[in-house]
């Protein structure tokens, strides 16, 4: 019995008007096939970063991350913050000694003498970007060690004290995550971050929408107007009850206590005293960490708790 092979039997669709149908038909395909309407939606970059998809952007920006995050079962996460303009000792003091020749030629320049200073203070800045890279081995060496991924460093991925944090989980061959943002000038993430958990994310508020999801803990050392922004973010969706609490702590007493005159706050009346108990306020890593561990313990809330199988940690509620 013959049977018809159905997949040597050409459609009609599968070639273009013949020219000897109209010689300008394929002239005529060719330049539709060309216009952009013409092109796959999922193709069309032009479509895809429009005003009117923007929604599907944000989507997609929350979703690639999301769905890795979640296939590498990461369960939580320590989100570190802080400056990226704080640099390890060796790199401060060096600068500050190029500084130094650079005023020595010209003693009588104020404005080299302010950039001396700058320097100087750099190099006393260092030091909170090794207690970043302590805190960050601390993290990775708790649980059952560096393999241990229930409990997972994350910062946003830059220099400074990411670097540090970052760092300090890749010292002891911990996985650690990176949350980068793509901004207008080129940027790089720093090396420690594990390639399989390193995300450039579009939009800030994606970003930290995934600081919070898995977050157990925020730890916040000296920073600008990109740490305060994040840090003032958690405090609010704890304080209005949008996130379920967490520990927060700030590193770095000098550095806080001269920064932000949180007593104020509640002397005005702008915040309620129990407000002031949303964070805590420590001097260094070790401090932070074991503020951590006590807040969790105290709370029972299995920080490093074993999940069975089928059954997934509750994330946060933003």
């Amino acid at each position: 019995m013959h049977r018809h092979n159905e997949y040597h039997h050409e459609l009609p669709w599968e070639h273009p008007k013949s020219k000897a149908e109209d010689p300008k038909a394929e002239k005529l395909v060719q330049k539709i096939m060309e216009s952009p309407t013409y092109r796959l939606a999922e193709e069309d970059t032009d479509f895809l970063q429009s005003h009117e998809t923007r929604g599907v952007r944000l989507e997609l920006d929350y979703l690639k991350a999301e769905l890795k995050l979640t296939e590498l079962d990461v369960q939580h996460t320590i989100v570190v913050f802080g400056s990226a303009r704080i640099r390890e000792r060796k790199t401060a003091f060096a600068r500050f000694k190029e500084v130094e020749k650079e005023v020595a030629q010209n003693p009588d320049d104020p404005k080299l003498l302010d950039k001396l200073r700058a320097a100087e203070r750099r190099v006393e800045m260092s030091t909170y970007y090794d207690d970043a890279r302590r805190f960050g081995k601390l993290v990775a060496m708790a649980g059952k060690g560096p393999q241990d991924n229930r409990v997972i460093v994350m910062t946003g991925g830059g220099p400074g004290i990411m670097e540090a944090a970052n760092r300090g989980a890749f010292d002891v061959g911990a996985k650690t995550i990176g949350l980068n943002i793509h901004l207008p000038h080129e940027q790089f993430p720093n090396p420690y971050v594990s390639p399989e958990l390193c995300f450039q994310f579009h939009y800030f508020a994606i970003r930290k929408l995934h600081f919070m999801l898995r977050a157990q803990a925020l730890v916040a050392y000296p920073g600008g107007f990109g740490t305060l922004d994040e840090l003032f973010e958690v405090l609010t969706l704890i304080q209005t009850r949008k996130n379920p609490a967490i520990p927060v702590v700030l590193v770095g007493k000098r550095y806080w206590e001269r920064l932000i005159n949180f007593d104020l706050l509640v002397e005005e009346g702008t915040i309620a005293p129990e407000d002031l108990e949303i964070f805590k306020i420590v001097e260094n890593a070790d401090e932070a960490w074991n503020h951590i561990i006590q807040w969790h313990t105290d709370r029972q809330t299995h920080l490093y708790r074993v999940y069975t199988e089928g059954e997934k940690p509750e994330h946060g509620k933003v």
